[in-house]
């Protein structure tokens, strides 16, 4: 069976070769450069079902290279691992389509769940990086009276833009994706936090609350609650 291919670009040599060594064990085929500029001169032999990105790095930094990778490439996945945390960062990142940005330190394993969840749920393939049994989603849709932008994590109602967390723009894209459907409980649990733990399912009630403030100057919209199983998005016309 072919592996999911995956190229790791980091400058930290120490920590890389010990999560290259741990994902191999997980059977990944894992490539690495030292950097920003190696790493695009790896991109295109490598063929990568995913790139693994640090942010600060020399000659070419994770944000150029993920610029670069996205001009060529819009299928297949980024995750930026980075001790760059603060929101300007994190929206940088997901304005540059990438796919999930994950602050350093971390362990391998949370790692090793989010690839496996994208496996899961259909959008990590060898070489075929997205299920397209899955709706699609523009990167700027209208729903209802609020136009929504994924890649800047935003919300526009009435000309008054509201930034969304990483999180909360994760699962309103998957209430999105499914607008009138049940979304379960369970799969965003799965998507967005990569586990369903008690402490994961109460944050989920957290964001889901804080979504529904952010919508509430739209009267066409409503996230409905079913209890003990999901949610819908609800849209009017």
């Amino acid at each position: 069976m072919e592996r999911i291919r995956i190229l790791l670009v980091d400058d930290d040599r120490q920590n890389s070769e010990f999560l290259l060594k741990f994902l191999e064990v997980e059977g990944y085929e894992v490539t690495y450069a030292e950097n920003g500029r190696k790493g695009w001169e790896a991109f295109s032999a490598a063929k990568p079902d995913l790139v693994l990105l640090d942010v600060n790095m020399p000659e070419m930094n994770g944000f150029e290279l993920a610029r670069l990778i996205r001009q060529q490439d819009h299928d297949v996945l980024i995750f930026f691992l980075t001790d760059r945390t603060e929101k300007a960062d994190r929206l940088k990142g997901f304005s540059l389509q990438g796919n999930d940005y994950i602050p350093k330190p971390f362990y391998p394993e949370e790692l090793i769940a989010k690839i496996k969840e994208r496996q899961r749920v259909g959008g990590l393939y060898p070489g075929m990086r997205f299920d397209h049994r899955q709706p699609s989603l523009p990167a700027r849709i209208t729903i209802g009276q609020t136009i929504f932008d994924r890649n800047l994590s935003t919300i526009e109602t009435g000309g008054v833009v509201q930034h969304l967390s990483a999180r909360q723009s994760e699962i309103f894209t998957i209430l999105a994706q499914h607008i009138g459907q049940t979304v379960e409980r369970s799969h965003l649990l799965q998507s967005v936090w990569g586990n369903d733990s008690y402490a994961n399912s109460l944050a989920l009630n957290v964001q889901i609350t804080y979504l529904r403030k952010a919508l509430a100057a739209d009267s066409t919209i409503s996230i409905a609650s079913l209890k003990k199983r999901g949610y819908i998005l609800e849209v009017s016309k």
